[in-house]
């Protein structure tokens, strides 16, 4: 796992990691079982909020190796999702949300400072563009709805505007975001694992969960020991769909990403030098930014998915769909054909129906709680996901633990086999409209309807 890009970039410039393994049989207030974003903010928020609780972290790997440490880097908010959080909570509640999201990415920046955690965090904003003429006005629904509410976070930006700030006329339309940044997302998960050890929260790495026991006294099995909890916070991402509960509430799917050797002066010229995030608004999400160095990381969620939500080492090592998401950046950056791709890797979303993430009680256990299905969107909003399973673990009854995020009802895929062949059937919809689409022509009916029947994505759809 530490050979993927950005984490083997994070240890280097971290230096050598201790390892502690669980051995023998423990007790912990709290037990987090996954030491990426998700569980290390957790930890973090319940030492802060009760410094005598003991926190144990229990890892399958080492912290931040898994989709923590491998995403796109992209900081942003839930104002693109607020016509899906309109489904859960009243206006007010799905405003409350998404403001306290868009809060996160300034105080994720502010907490970086403060800890000395350099992880090239840059606040220069998110541009949601359309790369084929089928794409234009995609947003358009959601912020006039937005308006109706006297919220505004978009800027309307022309064409040419849209154009210069993401250095490429491939870039048809957009809207831009102020409150979005972009960071290298395992140096963050490295220094989010630094503070939680200085607060004393006890890390055991290379010590996977095997069995949950859910008796009145929760206890979590690994190879090398057990700890006893009062309280059990699984924080598992794409690894939570090997729970019966949680089976059918997510599906594993890939996002495949490339990383551009340097060329800084190359991007200079193009006008692609600010740490601006950048997406397009298919389904099949092409997104991108750079790097403080000059390399251009650029990403494309290609709908690999896993059967029964087993993830296995379907997503270790290079990326098996390097070369078609290669293709999809030379077609959007075609001045740089001389730059090379110089790594490439992949990593499980643990996609919900929604496309929003969910909190409760593991099977009704009022001792167990979890989080799940932040849908390929988890570096912001974990930072409050780590305050809604804090405050549900100290059974706090405030703003977090009642907010429309925490759901005992969720909706499902269906069962397997249907689910994963239907789930096929649906891509394969979906890449054909894409592509009838980008070559200017009419995708046919069937293949509408079909498409339709996909998950909400990373961003909305355009409406009708």
């Amino acid at each position: 796992m530490t050979e993927a890009y950005w984490f083997k970039e994070a240890v280097e410039a971290a230096g050598p990691l201790s390892v502690q393994r669980l051995a023998g049989r423990i007790t912990a207030d709290v037990c987090i079982v996954g030491g990426g974003y998700l569980g290390l903010w957790t930890a973090i928020r319940l030492k802060e909020a009760e410094p005598a609780l003991s926190v144990v972290v229990v890892e399958k790997a080492l912290c931040g190796s898994g989709a923590s440490g491998r995403n796109g880097g992209f900081v942003t908010s839930y104002w693109a999702k607020y016509l899906s959080l309109l489904k859960l909570a009243t206006p007010e509640g799905a405003g409350w949300i998404a403001g306290r999201s868009a809060d996160a990415v300034r105080e994720l920046g502010d907490f970086c400072r403060e800890q000395g955690i350099d992880c090239d965090y840059r606040h220069d904003g998110w541009l949601w563009t359309a790369s084929s003429r089928h794409q234009i006005g995609a947003w358009e629904g959601l912020v006039a709805e937005l308006a109706q509410h006297d919220v505004r976070p978009f800027e309307p930006l022309d064409p040419a505007e849209v154009a210069r700030r993401g250095g490429t006329d491939r870039n048809l339309a957009g809207v831009f975001e102020a409150e979005a940044a972009t960071l290298q997302p395992a140096k963050l998960a490295l220094g989010l694992r630094r503070v939680a050890r200085e607060r004393g929260v006890a890390l055991y790495e290379e010590s996977p969960m095997q069995r949950l026991d859910r008796g009145r006294c929760p206890v979590v099995h690994t190879a090398g020991g057990s700890v006893e909890a009062g309280k059990v916070v699984l924080a598992m991402n794409a690894w939570g769909s090997r729970l019966r509960e949680l089976r059918r509430r997510v599906v594993v799917v890939a996002s495949d990403m490339i990383a551009t050797a340097p060329a800084p002066q190359r991007l200079a010229e193009i006008g692609f030098a600010s740490g601006v995030a950048i997406c397009d608004s298919r389904m099949f999400l092409n997104y991108w930014r750079n790097t403080p160095g000059g390399r251009v990381v650029f990403g494309r969620s290609l709908g690999h998915f896993a059967f029964a939500g087993r993830v296995g080492d379907n997503y270790e090592g290079p990326s098996p769909r390097a070369a078609e998401v290669e293709t999809a950046w030379r077609g959007l950056y075609p001045m740089l054909r001389e730059v090379p791709v110089a790594a490439s890797w992949t990593g499980p979303i643990d996609r919900s129906v929604d496309g929003l993430p969910f909190f409760g009680h593991l099977g009704g256990h009022p001792g167990i709680v979890y989080g799940l299905g932040f849908s390929g969107q988890g570096v912001g909003p974990t930072v409050l996901g780590g305050r809604i399973l804090a405050s549900l673990v100290r059974e706090a009854a405030d703003d977090w633990s009642h907010c429309g995020l925490v759901r005992e009802t969720v909706e499902t895929f269906p069962p397997e086999p249907f689910r994963y062949v239907g789930a096929i059937g649906v891509r394969e919809a979906l890449r054909r409209k894409e592509r009838l689409e980008d070559a200017g022509r009419k995708p046919d009916a069937a293949t509408v309807f079909v498409a339709g029947l996909a998950p909400t994505g990373y961003v909305p759809s355009k409406r009708g």
